[in-house]
Protein backbone atom coordinates (compact mmCIF):
# COMPACT_ATOMS: atom_id res chain seq x y z
CA UNK A 1 0.00 0.00 0.00
CA UNK A 2 1.25 3.46 -0.93
CA UNK A 3 0.29 6.25 1.47
CA UNK A 4 0.30 9.98 0.69
CA UNK A 5 -0.21 12.89 3.05
CA UNK A 6 -1.09 16.31 1.63
CA UNK A 7 -0.53 19.44 3.71
CA UNK A 8 -1.85 22.87 2.85
CA UNK A 9 -4.10 25.66 4.01
CA UNK A 10 -7.85 26.07 3.82
CA UNK A 11 -8.79 27.32 0.38
CA UNK A 12 -5.85 25.70 -1.46
CA UNK A 13 -7.78 22.63 -2.60
CA UNK A 14 -6.09 20.12 -0.29
CA UNK A 15 -9.16 17.89 0.02
CA UNK A 16 -9.98 18.16 -3.69
CA UNK A 17 -6.37 17.23 -4.52
CA UNK A 18 -6.58 14.06 -2.42
CA UNK A 19 -9.92 13.15 -4.02
CA UNK A 20 -8.56 13.61 -7.55
CA UNK A 21 -5.45 11.59 -6.68
CA UNK A 22 -7.59 8.69 -5.48
CA UNK A 23 -9.85 9.06 -8.54
CA UNK A 24 -6.80 8.87 -10.85
CA UNK A 25 -5.64 5.69 -9.11
CA UNK A 26 -9.15 4.20 -9.31
CA UNK A 27 -9.23 4.93 -13.05
CA UNK A 28 -6.12 2.77 -13.38
CA UNK A 29 -7.84 -0.18 -11.71
CA UNK A 30 -6.36 0.33 -8.25
CA UNK A 31 -8.13 0.58 -4.92
CA UNK A 32 -7.93 4.07 -3.47
CA UNK A 33 -9.16 6.05 -0.51
CA UNK A 34 -9.04 9.78 0.25
CA UNK A 35 -10.18 11.65 3.35
CA UNK A 36 -9.42 14.94 5.11
CA UNK A 37 -8.54 15.90 8.64
CA UNK A 38 -9.63 19.36 9.72
CA UNK A 39 -8.65 21.53 12.63
CA UNK A 40 -10.49 24.80 12.34
CA UNK A 41 -12.26 24.91 9.00
CA UNK A 42 -11.37 28.39 7.82
CA UNK A 43 -9.45 29.85 4.93
CA UNK A 44 -5.73 29.91 5.69
CA UNK A 45 -5.84 27.38 8.53
CA UNK A 46 -3.61 24.28 8.22
CA UNK A 47 -5.43 21.38 6.55
CA UNK A 48 -4.23 17.84 5.95
CA UNK A 49 -5.71 15.19 3.67
CA UNK A 50 -4.74 11.58 3.15
CA UNK A 51 -4.73 9.21 0.18
CA UNK A 52 -4.03 5.49 0.11
CA UNK A 53 -3.49 3.48 -3.07
CA UNK A 54 -3.25 -0.29 -3.24
CA UNK A 55 -3.88 -3.24 -5.53
CA UNK A 56 -6.11 -4.78 -2.87
CA UNK A 57 -9.09 -3.52 -0.91
CA UNK A 58 -8.14 -0.92 1.69
CA UNK A 59 -9.55 -1.51 5.14
CA UNK A 60 -7.54 1.07 7.11
CA UNK A 61 -9.40 4.24 8.07
CA UNK A 62 -7.03 6.07 10.38
CA UNK A 63 -4.85 9.08 9.49
CA UNK A 64 -1.54 8.35 7.77
CA UNK A 65 1.31 8.50 10.29
CA UNK A 66 4.07 7.04 8.08
CA UNK A 67 3.58 8.35 4.53
CA UNK A 68 5.55 7.22 1.51
CA UNK A 69 4.98 10.67 -0.01
CA UNK A 70 4.32 14.13 1.41
CA UNK A 71 2.88 16.89 -0.77
CA UNK A 72 3.24 20.37 0.73
CA UNK A 73 0.98 22.95 -0.89
CA UNK A 74 2.20 25.85 1.26
CA UNK A 75 5.90 26.02 2.22
CA UNK A 76 5.15 28.34 5.19
CA UNK A 77 3.76 25.23 6.90
CA UNK A 78 7.36 24.00 7.28
CA UNK A 79 7.70 26.58 10.07
CA UNK A 80 4.33 25.79 11.66
CA UNK A 81 3.57 22.07 11.36
CA UNK A 82 5.78 18.95 11.37
CA UNK A 83 4.75 18.11 7.81
CA UNK A 84 7.59 15.61 7.31
CA UNK A 85 6.96 13.50 10.42
CA UNK A 86 7.00 9.77 9.82
CA UNK A 87 8.13 10.05 6.18
CA UNK A 88 9.63 6.82 4.82
CA UNK A 89 13.30 7.55 4.19
CA UNK A 90 15.46 7.28 2.14
CA UNK A 91 12.87 6.24 -0.45
CA UNK A 92 10.11 8.73 0.36
CA UNK A 93 8.86 11.45 -1.93
CA UNK A 94 8.61 15.13 -1.00
CA UNK A 95 6.87 17.60 -3.31
CA UNK A 96 6.86 21.25 -2.23
CA UNK A 97 5.09 24.17 -3.85
CA UNK A 98 8.09 26.50 -4.14
CA UNK A 99 10.85 27.82 -6.40
CA UNK A 100 13.41 27.31 -3.63
CA UNK A 101 15.74 24.36 -3.24
CA UNK A 102 15.47 22.03 -0.26
CA UNK A 103 18.68 23.56 1.11
CA UNK A 104 17.21 27.07 0.81
CA UNK A 105 14.15 25.87 2.73
CA UNK A 106 16.40 24.62 5.55
CA UNK A 107 15.76 20.95 4.71
CA UNK A 108 19.28 20.08 3.50
CA UNK A 109 20.11 18.01 6.57
CA UNK A 110 16.69 16.28 6.62
CA UNK A 111 16.93 15.12 3.01
CA UNK A 112 20.58 14.03 3.21
CA UNK A 113 20.72 10.42 2.03
CA UNK A 114 17.34 10.58 0.29
CA UNK A 115 17.07 9.89 -3.43
CA UNK A 116 17.40 13.27 -5.22
CA UNK A 117 14.91 12.31 -7.95
CA UNK A 118 12.21 12.00 -5.26
CA UNK A 119 12.71 15.54 -3.93
CA UNK A 120 10.64 17.95 -6.00
CA UNK A 121 10.33 21.74 -5.81
CA UNK A 122 7.58 22.94 -8.12
CA UNK A 123 6.17 26.49 -8.58
CA UNK A 124 2.60 25.14 -8.42
CA UNK A 125 0.97 28.41 -7.38
CA UNK A 126 2.59 30.20 -10.33
CA UNK A 127 1.38 27.48 -12.71
CA UNK A 128 -2.13 27.70 -11.28
CA UNK A 129 -2.20 31.49 -11.61
CA UNK A 130 -0.90 31.23 -15.18
CA UNK A 131 -3.38 28.61 -16.38
CA UNK A 132 -6.40 28.90 -14.06
CA UNK A 133 -6.17 32.48 -12.83
CA UNK A 134 -6.36 31.44 -9.18
CA UNK A 135 -3.73 30.52 -6.58
CA UNK A 136 -4.79 26.90 -6.10
CA UNK A 137 -1.66 24.69 -6.26
CA UNK A 138 -3.34 21.29 -5.84
CA UNK A 139 -3.68 20.25 -9.49
CA UNK A 140 -0.15 21.22 -10.62
CA UNK A 141 1.18 19.26 -7.64
CA UNK A 142 -0.83 16.21 -8.81
CA UNK A 143 0.82 16.50 -12.21
CA UNK A 144 4.19 16.79 -10.49
CA UNK A 145 3.45 13.78 -8.29
CA UNK A 146 2.50 11.69 -11.35
CA UNK A 147 5.82 12.61 -12.98
CA UNK A 148 7.95 11.97 -9.89
CA UNK A 149 6.35 8.75 -8.67
CA UNK A 150 5.05 7.03 -11.79
CA UNK A 151 2.31 5.73 -9.47
CA UNK A 152 -0.40 7.32 -11.61
CA UNK A 153 -0.31 8.50 -15.20
CA UNK A 154 -0.81 12.04 -16.47
CA UNK A 155 -3.70 10.68 -18.55
CA UNK A 156 -5.51 9.50 -15.40
CA UNK A 157 -4.90 12.87 -13.73
CA UNK A 158 -6.41 14.58 -16.79
CA UNK A 159 -9.46 12.29 -16.71
CA UNK A 160 -9.92 12.99 -12.98
CA UNK A 161 -9.73 16.75 -13.68
CA UNK A 162 -12.37 16.43 -16.39
CA UNK A 163 -14.63 14.48 -14.02
CA UNK A 164 -14.20 17.03 -11.21
CA UNK A 165 -14.40 20.26 -13.22
CA UNK A 166 -15.87 21.38 -16.50
CA UNK A 167 -15.23 23.82 -19.31
CA UNK A 168 -12.57 26.49 -18.90
CA UNK A 169 -11.73 25.42 -15.33
CA UNK A 170 -10.95 21.87 -16.49
CA UNK A 171 -8.95 23.11 -19.48
CA UNK A 172 -6.87 25.46 -17.32
CA UNK A 173 -6.20 22.78 -14.73
CA UNK A 174 -5.22 20.28 -17.42
CA UNK A 175 -2.75 22.80 -18.84
CA UNK A 176 -1.32 23.45 -15.34
CA UNK A 177 -1.00 19.72 -14.54
CA UNK A 178 0.60 19.01 -17.92
CA UNK A 179 3.17 21.79 -17.58
CA UNK A 180 3.95 20.66 -14.00
CA UNK A 181 4.38 17.07 -15.22
CA UNK A 182 6.87 18.20 -17.88
CA UNK A 183 8.79 20.45 -15.48
CA UNK A 184 9.21 17.60 -12.99
CA UNK A 185 10.15 15.06 -15.69
CA UNK A 186 12.83 17.47 -16.98
CA UNK A 187 14.10 18.21 -13.45
CA UNK A 188 14.39 14.48 -12.67
CA UNK A 189 16.25 13.89 -15.95
CA UNK A 190 18.71 16.68 -15.01
CA UNK A 191 19.22 15.26 -11.50
CA UNK A 192 19.87 11.79 -12.86
CA UNK A 193 22.35 13.17 -15.41
CA UNK A 194 24.19 15.08 -12.66
CA UNK A 195 24.37 12.01 -10.41
CA UNK A 196 25.40 9.57 -13.15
Amino acid sequence: MFQIRIHGRGGQGVVTGAEMLSMAAFLEGRHAQAFPSFGSERTGAPVVAFCRIDDREIRLREPIIEPHAVIIQDPTLLLQVDVLSGLHRPDGYILINTNKSFAELGLGEFVKGMRPNRLVSLPATELSLKHVGRAVPNVPLLGGFAAASGLISLESVITAINEKFGGKVAAGNIAAATEAYQLVKNAIKDKEANHA
